[in-house]
């Protein structure tokens, strides 16, 4: 709840600066009427309605389950970056029409060096609450301000892409520089949104996050018990600030329910110490009885009911955890 807590005033803060940044940019287009200016001014828009939607998105996801949402609020997020990632792409869009109309008849700018002060406020801006937001969202494991960070850290690259046209167009007087430069940036707009929008997706339809998996075998494999036999069938997904994970866990076959117990709680204890300890972490662990087959890649010492000797240790990986069958000596 802690991390929630940070997520949502770091979002409250974007949301602030970012209707801020907005009217700066809305005053600059006014005063130059610039459609490389009007490029960062309706990324602006962008930003305010992205802000309003991740803030609502962090509050619902940061709800506890209940019985219509056994699995949590947390998607909620993925719903949020999507909308602001088409958002950014629609953006993107409207803009490159708006620069091959000017492209066709160039007219001339005013205002030139007042526009250019004020966006590269906004520039400046725009880059240290982007790095604000990926430092918090990388700590929290959020996904809307990693977005939100990566947003506004491409809307300060593309504004100083926009001041280095207008620039330009200062010192040459040539004026299609601008319909030029908003095309450029157009062009990077919508990749950025494209981005988001595949990130988004990839949550929705629970797309394996295979950095979470390594980080998650690694530490298991280096911590793990002589009586776990075997891991498979690992499953890992992330909603909001809650982690699922589900797995079969071979054990000796003669050890009592008690004591199988005591092994899923050693893997619970390691898991918790691996990953945020704010997160919630749900684990939903099937252990399985030891079979001979398993001898061979059995690393427990003491056994006294082996059928076969001890032939090698399994190390294990994403490529064979993930499996839903028991390893065995030729895996």
């Amino acid at each position: 709840m802690i991390a929630a807590g940070e997520n949502i005033r770091m979002q409250r803060w974007v949301l602030i600066v970012s209707v801020c940044l907005l009217l700066t940019k809305v005053a600059a287009y006014f005063l130059t009427h610039s459609v490389a200016i009007l490029t960062d001014a309706l990324e602006g828009i962008v930003n305010v309605v992205a802000a309003l939607l991740g803030f609502y998105s962090l509050h619902i996801s940061a709800k506890p389950k209940d019985t219509d949402h056994p699995y949590g609020h947390g998607k909620i997020e993925f719903i949020s970056a999507g909308a602001e990632g088409i958002m950014i792409f629609a953006a993107g869009i409207f803009v490159l029409i708006e620069a091959f109309n000017k492209l066709i008849e160039p007219a001339p700018l005013e205002s030139l060096e007042v526009g250019i002060a004020l966006l590269a406020i906004t520039a400046i801006v725009n880059f240290f609450m982007g790095s604000l937001c990926k430092r918090t969202g990388n700590k929290n494991k959020s996904l809307p301000l990693i977005a939100t960070g990566n947003h506004l850290h491409s809307d300060s690259y593309s504004t100083v892409g926009v001041l280095a046209g207008l620039a330009l167009i200062f010192v040459t007087g040539i004026y299609w520089l601008d319909s030029a430069v908003a095309v450029i940036m157009s062009g990077i707009i919508m990749y950025t949104g494209f981005k988001i929008i595949r990130s988004s997706v990839a949550g929705i339809m629970d797309e394996r996050d295979k950095a979470l998996l390594e980080e998650f075998i690694t530490v298991i494999d280096r911590n793990r018990s002589p009586n776990w036999v075997d891991l498979h069938n690992l499953r890992i997904i992330k909603y909001g600030s809650t982690l699922h994970l589900d797995c079969h866990l071979t054990v000796p076959w003669y050890l009592n329910v008690h004591e199988a117990h005591d092994e899923v709680e050693k893997l619970r204890n390691i898991t918790e110490k691996t990953f945020d300890p704010a997160a919630s972490i749900e684990m939903f662990v099937h252990s399985d009885g030891c079979i001979p087959a398993s001898c061979p890649i059995c690393i427990k010492s003491d056994c006294h009911v082996r059928h076969h000797a001890f032939q090698r240790r399994i190390e294990w990986k994403v490529q064979n955890v993930q499996n839903d069958r028991r390893h065995h000596a030729e895996t």
